[in-house]
């Protein structure tokens, strides 16, 4: 026998293998009779983490085996439970900032009807808003439910997947509450009742017990809070409008919001076109339809007065700040404490009360248009201390105070030098712009920005030409030219972002960087401009405005927003402003203010066409804003104010000024009085106003010289000459002078384009200025 060690028949040790794999001079049997077998070749590489398919199967397997255990377990163990009566839910009660009572809402309005009762259109306008496939498919899409779930992780927003008996469980058997454990009940339930009832009586269900949005629980409560009348006799478009209002209750009722009036028509839209797509609904009849404006508001008398105007800006600020949405809050039970203070509350109705509403008479016309917005915050802190919607709630529907569809007018003109100062801005010929750089105000002249005219040409209040004026003056009377030249200088741009630094929202109607911007075309409500002054007031630091302080219902309590105070503009850009805004309270359009009795600063403003009057101003401690508006009370379109009040015309320094006193006085009544601590720009505190030489003045004959040697004005001297009323409807562009500035044929500084002469002056090329109007 060999002393070399033995291999088994088969092994490669011999290092002589066929291609078959067998030994070599052997059969399919080795020597022995063991049978030959291949070698799996291991895996190597990425392959080794891939799992093998018996490892894939096995794993599917079980995982199949969970999720069928899983189902029967939560089958067998959730039932069908008792219906959550409607009686046991309860009031909200809304809070002032020291815990006495403002307002109670929450009563539920509900009149069960049989599916019989609802037209057939209706009901199809509803399945074509919320289900279409509904009597055809399974109680729960799990599809759907997948596919909402995916879009509100991947950020598309959160998105609803649930079917129409899926939410008639949700409505009926448990609550609106946002968990897993609440979902899975919703999933078993749905599965259990549709095997016990028809999907006719769930469809009922679901109609008697969905919201609707003011205080309507149920589609026939619904049809008499929107028009008036039982769900028998709505017609296909106005039921196409109360399926809309089941995806954002109050959001889409265009009486309460009518800044989202395209928002609700789109949706209106949606789900006629969804009918006519399902063949419930002929194109010709689609096409026939107009929009059914819902009829007013109809609150109960325990939201009268200034009541259901603060609960509904509660309800908006909850569902903004995502503290709790519309529909959890309509189940009632929460307690919500607001930020306002009893004391200033009282004291804002009553100056409203004395200084407009009681100079309101039913024998004058204008007098039934006039609408009052107010709002006042705490610049410190942001929190919202009174506010002002309107004469009742149960008479005018419409929060005045919160409202973003009037034009804010000059007062949106502190904004542009706040943001001239914040950006070292200066004029096209180099100068930086202070209270004291000299702007012409020749009414109706052209905008001139680096690459020569705009096109735009302003006019000012009365088409009063005012000339050279510095600023402070072109702020104390409001002058539209000066401000529009301004904004171009500036950058109609920066304009506009310093104002969202301040607190406008951005998505604010007809916000556009363009130099109208100076003149308020912008719809801001009432309560963000309080928002923005009170940052000026607060030395450019901005907090978002606070309503809300604390909600809770039983022992929980939901979490609010903290206050976030950040930077919007530097201390010297608020500051000065402020400054030049006193000069407005002293000695300008805004005199009234004075009777408060403390250090003021304020700007008045002017609407398009006189349709609203605005004063704001603030003191160190408390910043407010008032307007006036007019508004025609059957058809809801905005009208001029002339006549109202008893005067040919309701300006900023007139009612809104005098209400504004008068509140501010009684609010701060009883604290210690504080003076504006400022830190101004350079050369801001200097109220000299330039020199003849300075300005260019001469005696060759141009009108803007004087004899070399006079003296210059003391600072009672008004710097302009006495303002002419005039309405060219061309003016001179002297196009001649450079962009940048330059001197005359005798050395004197012409002022360049931001200093343009009036009228004939330089030789200038006349040019044809479009006639503007605008808010002033």
């Amino acid at each position: 026998m060999s002393d070399e060690p033995q291999q088994q028949s088969g092994e490669p040790g011999n290092g002589r293998w066929t291609p078959s794999g067998h030994s070599a001079g052997t059969g399919p049997t080795a020597p022995g009779g063991t049978q030959g077998r291949k070698t799996r070749p291991r895996r190597t590489g990425w392959r080794r983490a891939v799992p093998t398919w018996r490892v894939t199967l096995a794993t599917l397997l079980v995982i199949a085996l969970v999720l069928i255990g899983g189902f029967i377990a939560g089958y067998q163990l959730v039932g069908i439970p008792p219906a959550n009566p409607t009686a046991l839910a309860q009031s909200n009660v809304y809070l002032y900032e020291d815990g006495s009572v403002i307002a109670r809402d929450g009563e539920i309005n509900r009149e069960k009807v049989q599916l019989s009762q609802v037209p057939l259109t209706v009901q199809h306008a509803v399945l074509a808003a919320e289900d279409r496939n509904f009597y055809s498919e399974r109680a729960v899409d799990v599809t759907a439910m997948i596919r909402a779930g995916w879009n509100t992780v991947t950020g598309k927003g959160k998105q609803g997947g649930s079917t129409i008996t899926q939410q008639f469980v949700k409505n009926y058997y448990l609550g609106q509450e946002q968990t897993v454990v609440r979902k899975l009940k919703e999933f078993f339930i749905a599965i259990k009742l549709n095997r016990e009832v028809s999907k006719d009586q769930i469809f009922e269900g679901y109609l008697n017990t969905s919201y609707f949005g003011r205080n309507a629980y149920g589609i026939q409560a619904a049809a008499q809070a929107y028009y008036g009348k039982d769900i028998g006799d709505i017609t296909t478009a106005e039921g196409a409008y109360l399926a809309s209002l089941l995806n954002a209750p109050s959001a889409y009722d265009v009486v309460v919001h009518p800044e989202n009036k395209a928002a609700a028509v789109a949706r209106w839209n949606y789900v006629l076109d969804g009918m006519v797509k399902e063949n419930w609904l002929s194109p010709a009849a689609r096409a026939a339809m107009t929009f059914p404006v819902p009829g007013k508001v109809k609150p109960s008398t325990g939201l009268a007065g200034q009541r259901g105007y603060i609960v509904q800006a509660v309800k908006d600020y909850l569902s903004a700040n995502k503290i709790i949405d519309e529909k959890t809050l309509a189940t009632g039970g929460y307690r919500i404490t607001t930020t306002l203070v009893r004391k200033n509350q009282n004291a804002l109705v009553k100056a409203v009360n004395d200084n407009v509403m009681s100079r309101t008479s039913k024998e004058r016309e204008a007098d039934r248009n006039v609408r009052v917005g107010g709002a006042s915050i705490n610049p410190a802190d942001g929190r919202v201390v009174a506010m002002y919607g309107g004469i009742d709630y149960t008479k005018q529907y419409v929060n005045n105070a919160t409202r973003r569809d009037y034009q804010v007018g000059s007062t949106f003109k502190p904004f542009v030098f706040t943001s001239a100062v914040a950006n070292d801005s200066t004029t096209q010929r180099g100068r930086p712009i202070t209270p004291n750089t000299i702007y012409d105000g020749t009414n109706k002249r052209m905008v001139v920005g680096p690459d020569g005219p705009t096109g735009y040409a302003p006019a000012n209040e009365d088409d009063i030409s005012y000339g050279r004026i510095t600023v402070r003056v072109a702020t104390d009377k409001s002058v539209n030219a000066v401000y529009a030249q301004m904004a171009e200088d500036v950058g109609p741009d920066k304009v506009e972002q310093t104002a969202i630094d301040l607190g406008i929202p951005k998505d604010t109607p007809d916000l556009t960087a363009t130099p109208s911007i100076a003149l308020g075309t912008a719809t801001a409500s009432v309560l963000d401009m309080t928002g923005a002054y009170a940052t000026l007031a607060n030395h450019g630091r901005h907090t978002q405005y606070v309503l809300v302080d604390k909600v809770s219902k039983g022992t929980e309590e939901l979490a609010v927003p903290g206050r976030n105070t950040k930077r919007a503009v530097s201390r010297e850009a608020a500051d000065t402003t402020t400054q030049i805004l006193q000069s407005v309270v002293e000695s300008g359009s805004g005199t009234a203010a004075q009777n408060a009795g403390r250090p003021a600063a304020g700007k008045t403003g002017t609407a398009e066409e006189d349709k609203a009057a605005w004063f704001a101003g603030y003191t160190p401690d408390l910043a407010t804003v008032i307007a006036v508006m007019g508004q025609d009370p059957d058809t809801g379109v905005q009208t001029p104010l002339y006549g109202a009040l008893g005067l040919s015309r309701v300006n900023g320094g007139g009612a809104p000024a005098e209400t504004w006193a008068q509140y501010t006085g009684a609010a701060l009544s009883g604290t210690p009085v504080q003076d504006f601590d400022l830190e101004l720009q350079s050369g801001a505190d200097e109220r000299f106003p330039p020199t003849d030489e300075d300005t260019g003045r001469r005696d060759t004959g141009n009108p803007f010289t004087t004899p070399s040697g006079t003296p210059p004005p003391s600072p009672s001297t008004p710097l302009p000459p006495s303002p002419t009323s005039s309405a060219p409807a061309t003016s001179e562009l002297p196009t001649d002078l450079p962009a940048d500035g330059g001197t005359d044929d005798r050395g004197n500084d012409n002022g360049g384009i931001d200093g343009l002469f009036p009228q004939g002056a330089g030789g200038a090329r006349p040019q044809t200025v479009p006639t503007v109007s605008g808010p002033r």
